[in-house]
């Protein structure tokens, strides 16, 4: 993969140069002043994101007499809104500056946390929980934009930096989240607004390092209809989307159907197995960065992709084995988190490379629908686990290497 010579290690980007280093020497990310900002930035996102997401449909459920394909459908909307409108928070990206939008998506997340706080009406609820979409639309294409821009020299390190923080948020965040909601059901939305004015503090008070990137890097900016037809016209990105799609409507299946399986397998126990998968699969997907950041420097992205696609089929397998042995279903998920590891900073590593500075925004916007496959595959995995256990991971063993045949084309990963 071209310029992706970076490892997770305390020294930063191996063989790789950050822009504007003195002299050409490496710079480790945590040592660029806008980096170390994005990446705090992320984290703080995705501690107050994963703080609330997993007790929305509970806290609805608790103030409200909605049933629960109507409670979905309001949880579902935050995914919906920030996938269809990934592309609107990329183009205004690339037309003001990543700077301004993620302080404005920033804002749209401090005042609709805020006011879910105080909120007792139900369509008052609704709405805001729908806000939630839009401030996501906004900050994730800026952020990602920001940190491609930033990121000469050690790309792949700072995306694959970016899903270790994802990974953390997703093991504290929910953690923070059940101690909140045990206290008051409400709380679950203030301290997230807490964490949103912080990093808005931060941005607003680092904003012209910030805008050194849009302005060195960004390039003319396009109008909003030229970006829009360049990026959906653009085979290779559509091939990345759809890929992404593919991984996403998988990976699903993880944390909405799998758990159903295990119910049905092993009754009332399924909690505290499920429970026990989580934990194991949140510890193994941070520690299997450094050794997916190896792999990465030592093989061709189109076998780093098949290695992944290889392991999410094992695990499906091994997962499938849950009636004969209880063992199968961890040694699954641990070749799961294998694949996680290589596969989920793909997408977004090889959109880094591909995209020219002044449409990154654009790129990285559109790229967002697919996101889409987390709302497709429970609703596609219900159903065939409902016809079929085998049929449902066969199925899941040889749809994910999709993700392979689309990211193997050559010109996605340079010379």
């Amino acid at each position: 993969m071209a310029d992706t010579g970076g490892t997770l290690t305390d020294g930063g980007a191996e063989g790789g140069a950050a822009e504007g280093a003195p002299g050409g020497r490496s710079t480790a990310w945590h040592a660029d002043p806008a980096l170390r900002l994005l990446v705090i930035g992320s984290l703080l996102n995705g501690l107050a994101f994963f703080a609330t997401l997993p007790f929305l449909a509970l806290y609805l459920s608790d103030v409200s007499s909605l049933s629960e394909a109507r409670i979905g459908l309001v949880v579902g909307s935050v995914a919906l809104i920030s996938s269809f409108g990934g592309a609107v928070g990329g183009l205004l990206t690339d037309r003001f500056g990543g700077v301004r939008v993620i302080q404005t998506g920033l804002l749209f997340n401090v005042g609709a946390y805020a006011a879910l706080a105080a909120a007792r009406q139900l369509s008052l609820i609704v709405v805001l929980v729908c806000l939630l979409g839009v401030g996501r639309l906004l900050t994730e294409p800026a952020t990602k934009k920001l940190l491609s821009l930033a990121a000469t020299g050690m790309g792949e390190a700072v995306f694959r930096i970016r899903y270790v923080t994802l990974c953390v948020a997703a093991a504290v965040g929910p953690l923070g989240g059940a101690a909140l909601y045990a206290v008051a059901n409400w709380m679950i939305f203030l301290t997230p607004a807490v964490v949103f004015t912080g990093y808005l503090v931060l941005v607003v008070a680092r904003a012209p390092v910030l805008r050194r990137l849009d302005e060195a890097h960004g390039g003319e900016a396009e109008g909003v209809g030229s970006g829009w037809r360049t990026a959906t016209r653009d085979p290779l990105l559509l091939r990345v989307v759809a890929a992404g799609l593919v991984l996403f409507l998988v990976f699903s299946q993880f944390e909405s159907i799998l758990p159903l399986y295990i119910k049905e397998v092993r009754g009332e126990s399924a909690v505290t197995y499920f429970s026990l998968l989580l934990a194991l699969n949140a510890v193994l997907a941070i520690a299997m960065q450094w050794p997916a950041s190896w792999l990465s420097r030592r093989m061709s992205p189109q076998r780093l992709a098949l290695l992944g696609a290889f392991a999410f089929m094992v695990a499906a397998l091994l997962f499938r084995g849950l009636e004969t042995h209880v063992a199968l279903l961890f040694l699954g998920v641990v070749f799961w988190t294998v694949g996680e590891a290589v596969l989920f900073p793909m997408p977004d590593t090889v959109i880094h490379h591909i995209t020219p500075d002044s449409r990154k925004g654009a790129y990285f916007g559109f790229a967002e629908l697919r996101y889409l496959g987390f709302f497709a595959g429970p609703v596609a995995g219900g159903a065939l686990l409902g016809a079929s256990a085998s049929l449902y991971f066969g199925l899941m063993a040889v749809t994910v290497f999709g993700t392979w045949l689309l990211l193997r084309d050559p010109r996605l990963h340079g010379p």
